[in-house]
């Protein structure tokens, strides 16, 4: 450190003050510890007595917990047909809500072959259908739209207000406290 003076901080976390640089160094080293700066471009900079080895581990796992929290949640796609049986696309469904509560956003789309082409309107069914039965635990993000041979659409995960992320499971309703106290309960 080539600063005259620091704002000393003690191992328990007692505030020392402000004190000379070569004081501050005698009073680490008097504690077999280090005297570790914290934040540098404070006016005059603060410094701790503390073990080194042990701040950048801490360190280390504040930066490994922000990128873990901070991950992009990835794209998953569940892929249809236009003349879909029964229980594909209950199964298929509920991959896609497994999904949308793990919190990532489902990519829906159907493929048509060969004489599908010419009855797209059942394709827009299908995933209008995937649409209404995921509405209550995702959000439209792009409408179904015709790409090519096949159709596309992108469900998100629904928010809570004043919740950052995906909804938890088990919620039923995102109308306030208050109003759903003031509700009548149904029967």
């Amino acid at each position: 450190m080539r600063v005259p003076r620091v704002r000393c901080v003690a191992s328990n976390g007692d505030m020392l003050g402000v004190m000379e640089t070569r004081e501050a160094l005698k009073r680490a080293i008097d504690e077999h510890l280090d005297l570790v700066e914290i934040s540098p471009n404070a006016d005059p900079p603060v410094c701790r007595i503390m073990d080194f080895g042990k701040f950048r581990y801490e360190e280390s796992m504040r930066n490994k917990k922000a990128r873990k929290s901070s991950s992009n949640k990835s794209l998953k796609e569940v892929k249809f047909h236009a003349n879909v049986g029964e229980h594909d696309f209950e199964t298929k469904l509920n991959k896609a809500k497994s999904f949308l509560d793990a919190g990532h956003k489902v990519k829906l789309s159907l493929q048509f072959r060969g004489r599908e082409n010419a009855h797209r309107e059942l394709g827009f069914e299908v995933i209008q259908r995937v649409i209404k039965e995921c509405d209550e635990i995702s959000v439209l993000d792009m409408a179904p739209k015709l790409m090519g041979r096949s159709i596309v659409a992108m469900l998100g995960v629904k928010t809570v207000k004043g919740q950052k992320g995906r909804t938890p499971k088990g919620t039923q309703s995102t109308l306030p406290k208050e109003e759903l106290e003031s509700q009548p309960p149904e029967s």
